[in-house]
């Protein structure tokens, strides 16, 4: 190998491996070599203003999915070090599991490796668990990929700064045998045991000697859960049926069934009720065996027991194979932090307006992790008053009233909910609706025309969009952390001196969709449009491609909806 050429793939591999550059070999000869370790790392230091050195800030992200990776794609502070920690040595574009189910499109073509986004932007990411997160010494306990074996390591790791990203695990309400028996629809992995599962049960169907019953039982696909997810699964694998398995395995189509369980009234109970319809009427005539108010109360090996609400008859069914699909849950490790900084109580983690761990100044969580506990308007509404009132009259003028009507929209976003409601143009159309014509207000008066605008709080939905939205901003909030620590941005403190450094997180909803099979789509966009059809199968398609995260996977995915079309679906077993 010639000089140029060992030295171009030594530049390559530390530029791959940061952390590996600390261990330089100067010079080998037959007699012997030397080795210099450096432990002075320049890129971990920085120079303020004044030309002094200072030490960067470590920067630890939990997680690789829709929170961790956007937070990544957009953080380009260099005072900054940032340390990547998770199990997964990639990105996944989980929109599209479903599709990878029925062999539509491939695994690898929707995933993303997280090591060319570290290379580009200089950042090391290390392939460990978080297993632990101790907020009071700022150290994070961290096992190896590889957990369960004799072979896994454990080691600590420091942070000055911690955002937290690892999403969350399926949750089974504690049903008895989910966890044994049924599958999951959360990462690669699962889509592809769901894949070989299927293509299994249709080769063991297609056995001789089976009786009729046996072959009902191993094709027998349940599906748990009418939401999103559930649904675009169910649809996928009908369209398989219906344009493959007649074809491939045409002796045993007749014995095939989907079942689709819901426990509340109707599926997509999230989407627009016009959606809701079509979506039912469509899942009858192709087939699907959809039972609403149904409650799965246990899953054994062979059967699955159902409870229907309405009668709390029990009712047991053999199957083939059940997917759960029925909402998530947190993670151990987070549930532990949440015990150890006094939020024991909650569901779920909660945060701020500003992503911000309450309890935690320098922990950060995002997407599925947590949630955001909006602050009420009535909590802070008499330090609102207060602060208005600079000539402590107690009453309000106009001039008083619009030096913080501004504030008030920023601070609180269910105002302007309300205010879309009520249809009012601004909240001094909403006081005047409560004061009529006078141009003072008191603090009973504002406290009347406010009282009813924090029935607009609402959760964000546990939704890839919500978590890239949020890992986008706090990179941009981490972006310009020197310049608002000197010249604040955000609304005013109410209930202190000054203003928050930064505007709060406000959601844009952009819209949803719901694949229902046979090349059509329901949309649920911005202005309460709805849209449902072939039309909206191609605006799926558009949408998608161009969410991808590079052109690479852009072009995978396109090809493989190209293959599809051309060859149909790939039913092999691997």
């Amino acid at each position: 190998m010639s000089s140029h050429s060992f030295s171009k793939r030594a530049y390559s591999f530390f530029k791959t491996y940061p952390s590996a550059a600390k261990l330089l070999l100067l010079s080998t000869c037959s007699g012997g070599g030397l080795l210099v370790y450096s432990d002075s790392n320049p890129l971990k230091r920085t120079l303020t203003a004044d030309g002094q050195e200072t030490k960067k800030k470590k920067v630890v992200v939990l997680g690789s999915g829709w929170g961790g990776y956007s937070f990544l794609s957009y953080l380009n502070n260099p005072n900054y070090d940032v340390q990547v920690v998770s199990p997964r040595n990639f990105f996944l574009f989980t929109p599209l599991l479903p599709s990878v189910t029925n062999g539509t499109v491939e695994a690898r073509s929707i995933v993303e490796p997280i090591r060319g986004l570290m290379r580009k932007k200089g950042f090391e990411y290390t392939e460990a668990e978080c297993v632990k997160i101790d907020a009071s010494n700022k150290k994070i306990l961290c096992r190896s990929k590889d957990g369960a074996s004799k072979d896994a390591k454990e080691f600590d790791m420091d942070y000055d700064i911690l955002v937290v990203a690892v999403g969350a695990k399926p949750n089974t309400f504690n049903t008895p045998g989910v966890e044994e028996n049924a599958h999951f629809l959360k990462e690669a992995e699962d889509a592809l045991k769901i894949r070989q599962t299927v293509i299994n049960s249709f080769e063991r169907a297609s056995l001789p000697d089976l009786t009729e019953e046996e072959r009902k039982k191993i094709l027998h696909f349940v599906v748990v859960g009418g939401g999103p997810t559930g649904v675009e699964f169910s649809a996928e694998l009908h369209d398989f049926l219906v344009e493959d398995v007649a074809k491939i395995y045409p002796k045993v189509q007749e014995f095939t069934r989907i079942t689709l369980l819901e426990a509340g009234d109707h599926i997509l109970n999230m989407f627009d009720k016009r959606i809701t319809a079509f979506a039912e009427e469509k899942f009858q005539r192709d087939g699907i065996d959809l039972k609403t108010k149904n409650m799965v109360v246990g899953v054994t090996a062979d059967e699955i027991s159902t409870k229907e609400i309405a009668t709390g008859r029990i009712v047991s069914e053999p199957y083939g194979m059940v997917v759960w699909s029925t909402g998530i849950g947190i993670r151990p490790v987070i549930k532990e932090f949440m015990h150890q900084i006094g939020q024991g109580q909650r569901r779920v983690l909660a945060t701020d307006e500003w992503l911000r761990v309450e309890g935690c100044d320098s922990v950060y969580a995002l997407g599925d992790t947590a949630t955001i506990n909006q602050r009420r308007v009535m909590e802070d509404i008499a330090a609102i008053f207060s602060k208005a009132d600079k000539g402590e009259t107690g009453t309000l003028n106009k001039k008083e009233f619009k030096t913080v009507v501004k504030d008030i929209c920023q601070r609180y976003p269910q105002v302007e909910l309300y205010l879309k409601k009520k249809k009012l143009r601004n909240i001094a159309n909403l006081l005047k609706s409560a004061n009529g014509d006078d141009t003072e207000v008191n603090i009973e008066t504002f406290k009347q025309a406010l009282s009813e605008v924090d029935t607009q709080m609402k959760n964000l939905p546990a939704t890839a969009q919500v978590a890239s939205q949020q890992g986008k901003y706090l990179a941009k909030c981490f972006n310009k952390m020197e310049k608002c620590e000197k010249k604040p941005e955000g609304p005013l403190r109410f209930r202190g001196e000054g203003r928050h450094r930064f505007q709060p997180f406000r959601y844009r909803h952009f819209g949803s969709f719901a694949p229902l099979g046979g090349e059509q789509t329901a949309a649920e966009l911005p202005g309460d449009w709805v849209s449902i059809g072939h039309s909206s199968q191609w605006l799926w398609y558009s949408v998608y491609a161009s969410k991808l995260v590079s052109w690479r996977t852009r072009s995978l995915v396109v090809s493989d909806w190209v293959r599809r079309f051309i060859f149909g679906r790939d039913s092999s077993s691997i």
